[in-house]
């Protein structure tokens, strides 16, 4: 048996897991929910198209994606995804300071899994990832599930 926290008996999480986020304070945080998956690879890119480029290159399973980005804008990097979103089923969340916004609403129709408000909670992060992983679908008390 499994001494992680909130994992009871359901099975360890496995995949890939890349963060597209320039904001360095938060990235470790990130980095420290997934040291109860140690099966979940993950890797970093603090810029929007380095993040398409390594979506492409390394096919992650669950994209966690700013919307705020230095080059280009989290919409534009959904909309880059789409093709891997429609045909792999890979999984974008937003995770960003906005509240609901017209960008936000526009990634969730092009495909974008879920949208998680920050500051990120350990909860929210732990229920989304194995979501993400598992393809269960989200929960509609947790996230903003406009994509259904």
């Amino acid at each position: 048996m499994s001494a992680q926290p909130d994992t009871d008996d359901r099975p360890a999480l496995r995949g890939r897991l890349l963060y597209i986020e320039d904001d360095a304070l938060v990235v470790p945080v990130v980095r420290q929910l997934l040291d109860a998956h140690p099966d979940v690879e993950f890797l970093h890119a603090a810029t929007g198209l380095e993040g398409v480029r390594l979506a492409r290159e390394w096919r992650p399973d669950f994209v966690l994606l700013d919307m705020h980005l230095p080059d280009i804008g989290g919409l534009d990097v959904v909309r880059q995804l789409n093709e891997d979103i429609a045909a792999r089923g890979l999984r974008v969340t937003i995770l960003t300071g906005d509240r609901l916004s017209m960008d936000i609403i526009k990634a969730m129709s092009l495909g974008a899994f879920e949208y998680w408000v920050k500051p990120l909670q350990p909860r929210i992060f732990e229920d989304g990832l194995r979501r993400a992983l598992t393809g269960r679908l989200p929960a509609p008390d947790r996230t903003l599930a406009l994509h259904r």
